[in-house]
């Protein structure tokens, strides 16, 4: 197999939490098999990744990756567009505008004899990037960048468990048993599952449902391709659940440098802070520091912050909190103390790789998720939304961390917060198991995506696949 003769075209929502996933597996492809990829994103995106280019759309090389993006109709962002333009314009006009420029830039790429082999998309919002491929006559795939649990549930629901579900929408504790999947209470579901009509949101359980409307007509021809970010030990009952699939375990897709010898490369939307949180760590003994983040969307109103705050100070353990600059709240004291630093963003995976973080008080993104269980860090998962319920109850299954509760309001409170990092961080019984299966799930992790680990052999004879147009 030449690999070198492969293209890849990878097509991102202008999302941080879809980017680095995609870029991961760009970079894995280009590394582990040797094949030429295009990265494509939003303008808007990619020139926040790329500030210095002279112009927004500007390309950019780096050795057998390429960048050149897609216009979705709103290249200054689509915040800029909120106060005139609804969710619907806002979809409608990516697929019209995402269609067209997408496809100039297949065609601009087989012109200059770098012709696309096979075109993987994101998930969510990207289905039109597949109409564009067939038009070009190029294979698709999916990238799926949740769980292969998230994928069972929102199957099955499709598949006749939606009234199920939807009639026990308000209690939270209700057991649904998926064929396939471990019991699973409604509190676990993906939050999308029971989103109502009139929800901002809805649109995007609408594109879940298209998508899987999609690929029931797929498997009329052939069995659908779904890269999974994720590996075999760690869903290997929700992996064989879908025989009907072609399921390419590759994970766990994240920064070489939660890879032994490896560096690290970020292309973040969102500008480090230049506090010198690495050294600051530096001074801090060896797994005493508490790390919260909850990531690039989730928005923490100020009683939440409050809590979390008191909770932080009130452990007595030092602390790195991530708050971005868009989530400040007026009358909320979040300067430096004697025991804590707060950032406006950080290099994740730096700082869970760093011997002095003890445990991860996280939102429970899989992205999230999956850099604690490579760099051995247990969790503390306060979900907000999305898959992010169904991924807290996947770290409690696999022992490596708890989730929290919050009260009647709905608030993560500071006691409980200091209750949580007590059974993580402290010596009891519970604590040591946590810490001991944490480095446990992280060998495992490293095992799967060496070479000849069960990724490594999974994207590699995907490539055969492609390249033999099975």
């Amino acid at each position: 197999m030449e690999n070198r003769r492969q293209h890849f075209l990878i097509v991102a929502h202008p999302f941080q939490g879809h980017i680095n996933p995609s870029l991961h597996l760009a970079r894995r492809l280009t590394s582990t098999t040797g094949a030429h990829v295009t990265f494509s994103t939003a303008i808007s995106a990619h020139r926040r990744m790329f500030p210095a280019l002279s112009k927004p759309d500007e390309e950019v090389e780096d050795g057998l990756l390429s960048y050149i993006p897609y216009s979705n109709g709103y290249d200054n962002g689509f915040k800029a567009a909120t106060g005139t333009k609804t969710p619907e314009d806002f979809m409608s006009n990516l697929k019209l505008v995402g269609s067209k420029t997408l496809s100039t830039i297949i065609h601009n790429l087989a012109a200059r004899d770098r012709p696309v082999t096979c075109t993987i998309y994101t998930m969510i919002l990207m289905s039109w990037a597949a109409d564009v491929a067939h038009d070009h006559g190029i294979p698709t795939a999916i990238y799926w960048i949740q769980p292969a649990t998230v994928f069972g549930i929102y199957y099955h629901y499709f598949h006749g468990y939606d009234e199920l579900i939807r009639s026990h929408s308000q209690d939270p504790l209700f057991t649904v048993d998926f064929p396939g999947l471990p019991p699973l209470r409604i509190r676990d579901l993906p939050t999308f599952t029971i989103t109502k009509s009139d929800d901002p949101y809805y649109l995007i359980f609408l594109d879940f449902k298209e998508t899987f409307e999609m690929l029931d007509r797929k498997q009329r021809i052939s069995k659908p391709r779904i890269i999974m970010n994720t590996f075999d030990a760690l869903e290997a009952d929700a992996i064989k659940a879908f025989g009907n699939m072609q399921f390419i375990t590759a994970g766990p897709l994240l920064p070489p440098l939660s890879l032994p010898g490896m560096d690290s490369k970020d292309n973040d939307l969102f500008k480090p802070d230049n506090k010198g949180f690495m050294e600051w760590l530096d001074s801090k003994p060896e797994r005493s520091v508490v790390y919260v983040s909850f990531g690039s969307i989730s928005v923490i109103k100020k009683q939440q912050l409050e809590e979390i705050l008191r909770g932080l100070r009130e452990s007595g353990r030092p602390y790195l909190w991530v708050v971005r600059k868009d989530n400040r709240e007026e009358g909320v004291e979040l300067e430096d103390g004697e025991n804590g630093m707060v950032v406006e963003w950080c290099s994740q995976v730096k700082v869970l790789s760093h011997p002095s973080i003890g445990c991860f008080v996280t939102h429970c993104g899989w992205n999230s998720t999956l850099e604690s269980l490579v760099c051995g860090v247990p969790t503390v998962g306060v979900p907000q939304w999305s898959d992010q319920g169904t991924n807290a109850k996947l770290v409690e299954m696999w022992g490596t961390g708890v989730r929290s509760e919050v009260n009647k309001e709905g608030v993560f409170e500071g006691k409980e917060l200091r209750r949580c990092l007590e059974v993580v961080m402290g010596e009891g019984e519970r604590g040591l198991e946590i810490r001991r299966r944490a480095g446990i799930w992280r060998d495992r992790a490293w095992e799967a995506v060496r070479e000849g680990g069960s990724s490594d052999v999974n994207l590699k004879a995907f490539m055969e696949k492609i390249a033999s147009n099975d």
